[in-house]
């Protein structure tokens, strides 16, 4: 993950994730929109770390040997087709996290696959088509992962065609992360292969990771560069917003929710009896009755806040970005019709609320572009149950932050401008944007974790700032290089180019000539 922007850098093999949960915006928009595994076209090749206690297979030459899968006439072994289903998947994972959790989705990561199908309920939250419903999550994962074989393949030979100059920094990339599973692979006293195995199965060995990784990261620059090529103009911009204002804007309101369930009652064994349908009715007319006697008040002078009662499950709020999310009470709120101080009860679905409204705009403050060196503490070799345990995280904590204020001193006594800035992180960012000078372009509010967010954005903020922050990450050193376009048009551009790169995705991965070939996909996963 990288440090400030809670992302995982490519260039681990033992990642965690890429994303925090979806709001419930997102989750409504998810619905809307079937989205694939690759952001911007983009593979995040990422993997969980298995025990190492996994079984190390002996002998693979069958594993290594044996086609699984043929697209387009290419044969791909099972290790080829485990890269990508193990990407898929763990992706997958990351994306859905808050889905999983609340069990919002019917997946259980720690049972089989093949033995747990898509439900309807699943494929309405993933916005899944209907052939998929019923089919194990095994063959979703392995078809999307051929999916995602067929469009890489399709990109590279695209770019071979069209003699795409590839950047510097993937083979940077590529070294950075064979250098990391050799390092991984010696502190679990294994072999590349054998930690390799572990974790992507008996048929991997490290020349196979090596391609692969490459393949990918070609692909991931094509991608990105007609990514880059999609630009669009102010009229266009203005237009995507006006046609869609719901997805952008957001609104400060007052709210009071008057609870509208029946009290828990419980028989003379003490066992709770569910309320009837004459019950909950009864409970739903008095929470109007007091949402409407509330309204009047308020309408008479009183503030609404005024009104919170607890114990009478009356509660008030205050929302001051809400994003909408369709509800009845969004749906009031996000009216174009509203104006200042418009005042209405509300039906929910268990609950009357009494609403003010406020204001509601589009995100109109401008986002900003800083660059920064991260400075990481050594990972201790203990656990947290080892004596001396916090002792050795506070002192590789210290050593970090003594690194990252001589390098500021270091900096502070040269020329001091952006680029020296840039090759300072060049040379000692451990974040995945290092190559780039540590530049971050484009951030909104709360993109960054608290206090590097917090720093960006403070209101005396000005450009050539510097500074040390500290993140749980470890020690960024700071440089404000100044402010961006306007939130909305970023938030507008990138949905643009969003939709325009899953289009682009889609017909990369669609109307192939796919094969499995049983013998060898039995050994993919």
């Amino acid at each position: 993950m990288s440090a400030s922007r809670e992302k995982k850098s490519r260039q681990e093999l033992n990642g965690a994730g890429r994303s925090d949960p979806r709001t419930a915006h997102e989750a409504q928009q998810r619905k809307e929109e079937r989205r694939s595994n690759i952001l911007y076209g983009v593979i995040a090749v990422v993997f969980v770390l298995v025990a190492i206690t996994s079984i190390i297979w002996k002998s693979n030459i069958i594993q290594k040997t044996a086609t699984a899968a043929t697209i387009d006439g290419q044969k791909y072994t099972a290790a080829e087709v485990t890269f990508h289903y193990q990407n898929v998947y763990g992706n997958f994972l990351n994306d859905n996290y808050a889905y999983i959790t609340y069990g919002m989705l019917n997946l259980n990561p720690n049972s089989s696959l093949s033995s747990q199908t898509i439900a309807e309920s699943d494929a309405a939250t993933l916005g899944l088509t209907p052939e998929e419903v019923g089919q194990t999550w095994e063959d979703y994962f392995i078809n999307e992962a051929l999916k995602q074989m067929a469009a890489v393949q399709s990109v590279l030979k695209l770019a071979k065609e069209e003699n795409f100059s590839y950047p510097d920094s993937i083979q940077e990339t590529l070294d950075a992360n064979m250098a990391s599973v050799q390092s991984n692979a010696a502190a679990s006293n294994l072999t590349v292969d054998q930690y390799l195995q572990a974790n992507l199965g008996g048929a991997m060995t490290e020349k196979v990771y090596r391609e692969l990784m490459l393949r990918s990261l070609q692909y991931e620059a094509y991608a990105q560069a007609k990514s880059d090529s999609l630009v669009y103009s102010d009229a266009e911009l203005e237009d995507a917003y006006n046609a869609d204002r719901n997805t952008y804007d957001q609104a400060s309101y007052e709210l009071i929710s008057v609870s509208g369930v029946p009290s828990v009652s419980t028989d003379a064994d003490g066992n709770t009896v569910e309320a009837t349908d004459e019950e909950r009715a009864a409970a739903m007319e008095t929470a109007k009755t007091t949402a409407e006697e509330i309204l009047a008040a308020y309408r008479d002078g009183a503030s609404l806040e005024s009104f919170a009662d607890q114990e009478k499950s009356i509660v008030y709020s205050n929302p001051d970005n809400a994003t909408y999310t369709g509800t009845a009470l969004m749906e009031w709120v996000f009216d174009d019709a509203r104006r200042e101080g418009d005042a209405q009860v509300i039906e929910g679905t268990s609950s009357y609320y009494v609403a003010v409204f406020h204001e509601k705009s589009r995100n109109n403050y401008n986002t900003i572009d800083v660059r920064h060196v991260l400075i990481q503490p050594e990972a201790t070799t203990l656990t947290s149950e080892d004596e001396g345990y916090q002792a050795d995280v506070d002192m590789k904590k210290a050593a970090a932050q003594a690194t990252a204020e001589a390098l500021y001193a270091e900096y502070l006594a040269g020329p001091a401008t952006e680029e020296s800035f840039a090759e300072l992180a060049r040379e000692n960012s451990s974040d995945g944007n290092a190559a780039e000078g540590g530049i971050y372009e484009k951030v909104y509010k709360n993109m960054m974790v608290e206090t590097f967010n917090d720093w960006c954005f403070d209101e005396n903020r000005k450009s050539g700032d510097t500074g040390i922050v500290e993140t749980n990450y470890g020690y960024h050193i700071m440089y404000f290089v100044g402010e961006n376009e306007p939130y909305w048009k970023v938030q507008v551009s990138n949905n643009l180019k969003n939709t325009a790169m899953n289009e682009w995705y889609a017909g990369l991965s669609e109307n192939h000539t796919i094969e499995k070939n049983a013998s060898g996909m039995k050994y993919v996963g």
